[in-house]
């Protein structure tokens, strides 16, 4: 059936939740489980006497994080491939996606609902730009 799934995640329970539902696919499907997470640099003002911003590098949060969920692929006898991104998470998913040939994009539901539906959302966003399956996994409560 599928042969990579391809599971993006942030540090929300709902994103947990999700990379879940693509472990008990990855075990259905005995295919290679692949968790990515983007993190688009953050800015701050880096002195007070001028207009320049600089990025803060949160490579180190990004890959601690993977860790982390790769422990909640682990409790279903998978061991994780982990990809670390800087960027806009939708874009960084679509495009590990084709760089590893994935044949399903697994994502959760958050920010499916309100103001950020129509501003768009990583499921949206994903869901239009992928070239391969998408499943979007209520996450909810």
């Amino acid at each position: 059936m599928f042969e990579k799934v391809l599971v993006g995640a942030d540090d929300s329970v709902t994103a947990r939740r999700a990379v879940e539902a693509a472990a008990e696919i990855a075990v259905m499907s005995k295919s290679e489980l692949h968790i990515a997470s983007a993190d688009a640099p953050k800015s701050f003002r880096a002195n007070t006497e001028g207009e320049r911003f600089d990025a803060v590098n949160t490579e180190g949060e990004v890959d601690s994080l993977l860790q982390v969920l790769s422990f909640v692929a682990k409790k279903y006898g998978i061991v994780p491939i982990l990809h670390a991104s800087h960027g806009d998470p939708a874009d960084a998913l679509v495009s590990m996606a084709d760089e590893i040939g994935a044949d399903l994009i697994v994502v959760g539901n958050r920010g499916m609902k309100g103001v950020r539906r129509v501003l768009g959302s990583v499921p949206n966003s994903v869901a239009h730009a992928a070239n391969c399956s998408v499943l979007i996994v209520d996450t909810t409560d």
